[in-house]
């Protein structure tokens, strides 16, 4: 720790960090397709004191680019030698490539060091920009469940994609 990669540092976050993160998890069109939502400013630094002390079958990295917090990537152990990829990028950085960046250098973490069999990310469907990402990553689409998560007072579809270690170059 941290990882480089070309543009990026991914590494562990700080109570330093909270201001930085709470400009995009206190955003509704941030919030829309995760599970929460948006972070109200007077409940910010409790959640995130919360968030900074989980432990265990979690990795959580801010993605930094030129000094600055861009959005956040976890790898969660999910069983037997395989693990959930998750992620949140600001919005003003979309579109950059730093998503991708970042979920490659994890996804490398994750098979070449850690030996994972298999890395997979599960997404509200309607989210079409992280489906795109799953697809810049090689990752395959597996299941694309129904009516599967109650979020925000209505029924939603998610989508599950992943990528075997056999797959990844």
């Amino acid at each position: 720790m941290p990882i480089r990669t070309e543009r990026l540092v991914l590494r562990d976050h700080s109570p330093a960090d909270s201001e930085q993160i709470h400009t995009y998890y206190g955003r509704e069109d941030v919030a829309m397709y995760l599970l929460q939502d948006a972070w109200p400013r007077a409940e910010w630094e409790d959640r995130y004191r919360e968030w900074d002390a989980a432990e265990g079958s979690v990795w959580g990295f801010v993605i930094e680019y030129d000094g600055r917090v861009v959005g956040d990537m976890v790898l969660m152990f999910r069983g037997a030698s395989q693990a959930e990829l998750g992620w949140v990028i600001h919005p003003d950085v979309g579109g950059r490539g730093f998503a991708t960046e970042a979920a490659r250098a994890l996804i490398d973490l994750g098979f070449r060091h850690y030996g994972f069999h298999r890395i997979y990310a599960d997404l509200d469907a309607r989210n079409t920009a992280s489906a795109r990402l799953c697809e810049r990553l090689g990752m395959r689409r597996e299941a694309y469940r129904l009516q599967d998560i109650w979020s925000k007072g209505e029924w939603t579809d998610s989508l599950q994609y992943a990528v075997l270690a056999t797959e990844w170059d």
